[in-house]
């Protein structure tokens, strides 16, 4: 599963990040929850501590885990080769990152660079936003791999974001000072040494990456006001009803400081609880691998049938 995919299937579990309890908790090494809210405080706490393989490993039962790493690689198995152009751009990136006295030599190259757009854009910045989180809200409504629920939840964490991006101190010497620190230390610790590295990465090497940026974008965040961790502490949950193997929990949280609410559904399989929305998306896609591609012939007849 690549990120595209990998993308659609965190969806509805990023809609319940926000999720912890104080009460049934088990070991998040485990595949799903004892009960919901168990399951769903596992995932918080795992999301929390940047464990993405270990998040996916609770999150799903144990076969839907192993075709999803079994399927990491089918989704691109032939990409297209890397030009010289985009090697060397690489190679320079990650360069100015990770050569010695990088956190100097980058404030310095970005300080002028910040103070001339301080003064161009700091009017116009909120302005820019606004128009930013209007195009956002537009795209998730038409999205359809997103549910209702799942739309109204997000644009609730928009109305909330939004602002604080507007007022963020993002021209601030200080902090960019603090954010390229991070940034140096966290290309450090990714260790990239080429883009075919990148390409040819198994599941578990992949997970370890985006352990490593979540964890460095967690940081930049809290340097300009948004605590992730303050938001995934703040979450209670209170279960809504449980039948026939289907549970819905509602969540609570507090985002900037703000209250907000979601409700997520979770299902049960072999006595432990898991996230529906999750667990179907994860299901459709190893289902879409798994079927083999149309042959050619098949093509053209559909291809015909269509225009008759």
């Amino acid at each position: 599963m690549r990120p595209s995919s990998l993308r659609h299937a965190l969806l509805p579990l990023f809609a319940v990040l926000l999720l912890s309890a104080c009460h049934g908790k088990d070991d998040p090494t485990q595949p799903g929850g004892s009960t919901p809210e168990a399951a769903i405080q596992s995932s918080v706490e795992l999301l929390k501590v940047g464990d993405l393989n270990g998040l996916w490993k609770h999150a799903l039962p144990p076969a839907d885990y192993a075709n999803m790493r079994a399927d990491w690689n089918r989704h691109d198995p032939n990409p297209p080769s890397v030009s010289a152009e985009d090697r060397a751009t690489f190679d320079e990136q990650v360069h100015e990152f990770t050569a010695p006295d990088a956190e100097n030599k980058l404030y310095a190259k970005l300080q002028p660079k910040l103070a001339a757009m301080e003064q161009k854009y700091s009017d116009q910045l909120p302005v820019l936003i606004g128009v930013g989180e209007a195009l956002v809200k537009n795209s998730l409504a038409r999205n359809p791999k997103l549910t209702d629920a799942q739309k109204a939840q997000a644009g609730g964490v928009l109305d909330v974001l939004a602002p604080w991006a507007q007022q963020a101190p993002w021209f601030d010497q200080a902090k960019a000072r603090q954010a390229i620190g991070v940034a140096v230390a966290t290309v450090r610790k990714l260790d990239l040494k080429s883009p075919e590295q990148l390409r040819a990465m198994d599941f578990d090497a992949a997970m370890g990456k985006y352990s490593t940026g979540y964890i460095g974008l967690k940081q930049l965040l809290a340097i300009y006001g948004l605590s992730l961790d303050d938001t995934f502490d703040s979450i209670k949950l209170t279960p809504v009803s449980s039948s026939d193997g289907r549970a819905v929990v509602k969540i609570d949280y507090t985002l900037l400081g703000k209250p907000l609410s979601a409700e997520s559904t979770l299902v049960q399989q072999d006595g432990r609880w898991y996230n529906e929305d999750m667990l179907a998306n994860v299901r459709r896609s190893h289902q879409q691998l798994s079927q083999p591609p149309a042959s050619s012939t098949s093509a053209a007849v559909a291809a015909g049938a269509a225009k008759d």
